[in-house]
């Protein structure tokens, strides 16, 4: 198991239970005591967990922590296979595109580079470096904004805002920290917020990828109600409540089916 997996089993063990022991971690994962401390160090330092004698928490009540790319990408990584190849069926060739920053968006990426003739704007470097290797056999335009670069791989600020505000694209396909019946579509950066305003409002039509592990989840910032989804697109994990206020709140609702999709890979 590579660290980057193992890293996300932690993850998600701490997430079930809101904390998590050590000596639990080495019996589940079959690795020595040292690995699960070291892991614990590298998963604290991104933001994702708060490190307590003997073992971790969550961090949940820090609203500005913003984990880093590496470890965000192998979390949930078979709903986030399904909703992308769901995703770019929605994509028609020769039109212009975004993809926000992000783990799902990133995984969209590697999904649309059949696709022909597509102008794709982005301000992720992660979803700029898929794109750009394929580009010439797919006849892609790629438009990166600039800006200052997040842990999570997002470019933001100033520079990007502007560069958005001039873009004109038939689709934006955006991710988030988190959704809320009330708080809405948030992040915990500040800039990333604004930037992710100005993507959608560049956009005629705004299809938020999701998993359901993101349901509850609130960050610092709000970049818009669930109702500026025009699409949104999540897996069969969300609770039944949830389920309900979001196919009442969105414009479609699109659940997709992990199990079949990943057994199908």
């Amino acid at each position: 198991m590579l660290a980057s997996q193992r890293q996300a089993r932690i993850v998600e063990e701490i997430r079930r239970g809101g904390g998590v022991r050590v000596s639990d971690l080495t019996e589940l994962l079959g690795v020595s005591d040292m690995t699960i401390r070291r892991d614990l160090e590298v998963l604290a330092k991104s933001g994702v967990l708060h490190k307590v004698h003997g073992g971790a928490v969550l961090a949940n009540s820090r609203r500005t922590d913003e984990p880093g790319f590496a470890v965000k990408s192998a979390l949930q990584q078979p709903a986030k296979e399904a909703i992308a190849a769901r995703a770019a069926e929605l994509i028609t060739p020769g039109t212009a595109i975004a993809l926000s920053a992000g783990t799902t968006t990133w995984t969209l990426a590697r999904h649309i580079t059949a696709i022909p003739e597509l102008t794709v704007v982005t301000n992720s470097t992660t979803v700029a470096d898929i794109l750009e290797a394929q580009a010439p056999r797919a006849g892609f335009t790629v438009i990166l904004t600039g800006g200052v670069r997040t842990p999570s791989a997002a470019l933001v600020g100033p520079v990007a805002d502007q560069s958005i505000a001039s873009l004109h694209v038939d689709q934006l396909f955006i991710g988030m920290h988190g959704m809320d019946a009330v708080a809405g579509l948030t992040t915990p950066n500040l800039a990333e917020a604004q930037t992710n305003r100005a993507l959608i409002n560049s956009a005629r039509e705004v299809v938020v990828l999701a998993d359901s592990t993101k349901w509850g989840i609130v960050g610092l910032a709000d970049f818009g109600p669930l109702s500026t989804a025009d699409v949104l697109i999540t897996d069969r994990g969300l609770p039944p409540a949830a389920n309900d206020i979001l196919a009442e709140a969105v414009g479609e609702l699109i659940v997709v089916d992990v199990a079949a999709d990943h057994a199908a890979q």
